[in-house]
């Protein structure tokens, strides 16, 4: 029993030791990171080693760090783990960050995403541009969409006459992929349900929150996290599947050669992803627009009145052709200011993808050391009274961007930031024009063609619309709702 005691004192002089071992290394990380002296952002307080994750424990980071924002200020400073962190929740601070000090903060990625050496991207993503993403080439694969839209509408058709529901998360994730391959390859993908299924993984693992991006210096907690790997075994998986895709491409554009005795055009576009852009162009062009589309749908069917409007103006514009014209989706006004309703309410990416300052500068007066992770919560700015007046700015409703003559002066294109789902400056989305035509037509003809209504939900203001965390918000559940015909499809 006398032990008893001296082992208490033992423990607490070991617990004592590693606190004053953890709290050296927090003072050597500051004064490395030039903190000593400046005039940091305030923010909430912070342990040894987990640093502010306490105050975001259990929650979904971009809905933490609004709640934190709105006691500590909108340039609030965190550290996750070991890495600091420089969140912006207001417009001005988010024009700083994104446009007066753009060219001093690079994309930081994730460490179980590790890209090639930044020239290297850059080479590729003018190539991408250029080759798949100006108005001119997005207008060019109009062909692609509506084909693959068809054959999605012929599907949802089947699952009407038979009274079945549908899954659709799952439909619109495959329209969007095999539009996205066929637009960048030429051809649809035979793996296209592992390539999902992957991309699913990925989008969990480069959320930015498993140990190997909290504490990166750690070899120990990347080898007990285990995120690195199953990234590689990912990025392995999807780089297979489009290497298969790629040479099969060049093995049809070889033989066209050799018949032609001259290089197909879209050959460039093949050797400029393979192995570089192209999960990032399969990847974020077909979540970002699927998700967008998702949550377009649910919304409508948890506002009746906003569903009975945008189904009856596309009805009326096109009864009398039958079928929805990409080239007449510029009469809808209602149903674009739906998706802007959307992109205000869900944008694609909560926080956008993080930045990294590459040189000390200011945000609204506060300094920021070189090396400190930016993040921009764009989900914060789109639900902020300040920016929203004249009602909840939780609810939706598309009217809101429509003052009776002309669609409101809030854009998103990048110029107005209080509303941010592409972001803006030099970094911001390239294929925005892409993802924007995949949205549009789609969700014009599904609301032309088909009534909706969700199976088992008696109240629509009580329909699940519980976000899941990753990367991009999704849904948390599964969309599955009920078709019904009301607009004959082309070719049932």
């Amino acid at each position: 029993m006398a032990d008893e005691p001296r082992g208490y004192v033992y423990l607490g002089l070991a617990l004592v030791s590693l606190l004053v071992v953890l709290l050296a290394r927090r003072r050597r990380s500051a004064a490395a990171h030039g903190d000593g002296g400046m005039r940091l952002a305030p923010g909430p307080w912070q342990l040894p080693v987990i640093g502010s994750l306490h105050h975001i424990a259990g929650q979904l980071p971009h809905r933490a760090m609004r709640d934190l924002a709105r006691r500590h200020g909108p340039v609030m400073m965190l550290r996750l783990g070991e890495v600091p962190t420089l969140v912006v929740s207001s417009r001005d601070a988010a024009r700083e960050v994104m446009k007066t000090h753009d060219a001093a903060a690079e994309r930081h990625c994730a460490r179980a995403h590790q890209r090639r050496p930044g020239h290297h991207l850059r080479a590729l993503r003018r190539i991408a541009v250029t080759e798949l993403l100006t108005t001119r080439r997005v207008m060019s694969f109009r062909a692609i969409r509506e084909e693959e839209v068809a054959a999605m509408l012929r599907t949802v058709a089947a699952a009407a006459a038979a009274a079945r529901p549908v899954e659709m998360r799952a439909a619109l994730s495959a329209l969007v992929a095999d539009t996205t391959v066929r637009a960048v390859m030429g051809d649809r993908c035979k793996d296209r349900d592992v390539f999902l299924r992957e991309l699913d993984r990925s989008i969990e693992l480069s959320a930015g929150f498993n140990p190997a991006d909290l504490w990166p210096s750690s070899r120990l907690a990347a080898r007990l996290s285990g995120a690195v790997r199953r990234a590689q075994e990912c990025r392995d998986t999807v780089f297979g599947i489009l290497d298969g895709i790629i040479q099969e491409h060049l093995q049809r554009i070889n033989y066209q050669r050799r018949r032609r005795r001259r290089r197909g055009p879209s050959r460039r576009a093949a050797e400029g992803t393979e192995g570089g852009r192209a999960p990032d162009i399969f990847g974020a062009g077909s979540e970002t627009s699927a998700t967008t589309l998702e949550w377009a749908i649910a919304e409508l069917i948890r506002n009746p009145k906003a569903m009975q409007k945008a189904t009856a103006e596309v009805r009326r514009a096109f009864a009398a052709a039958g079928t929805v014209s990409e080239s007449a989706l510029g009469e809808l006004r209602y149903l674009r200011l739906v998706i802007r309703e959307t992109f205000r309410l869900h944008t694609p990416r909560p926080l956008l993808l993080p930045r990294e300052c590459q040189e000390p500068c200011r945000v609204l007066g506060y300094d920021v050391p070189r090396g400190t992770q930016v993040l921009v919560n764009v989900w914060a700015l789109g639900r902020d009274e300040r920016y929203w007046p004249g009602g909840s700015p939780e609810e939706f409703r598309p009217e809101r961007f429509d003052d009776g003559e002309a669609v409101s002066a809030v854009d998103f294109r990048g110029a107005d930031f209080e509303l941010l789902p592409f972001g803006a400056g030099r970094r911001m989305c390239p294929g925005m024009a892409f993802g924007l035509a995949n949205v549009e037509f789609a969700l014009a003809s599904l609301l032309f063609h088909f009534d909706w209504g969700a199976p088992g939900v008696a109240d629509p203001a009580e329909f699940d619309m519980t976000e899941a965390f990753g990367i991009t918000a999704r849904r948390k559940a599964d969309l599955l709702l009920r078709p019904v015909l009301r607009m004959p499809v082309p070719g049932v």
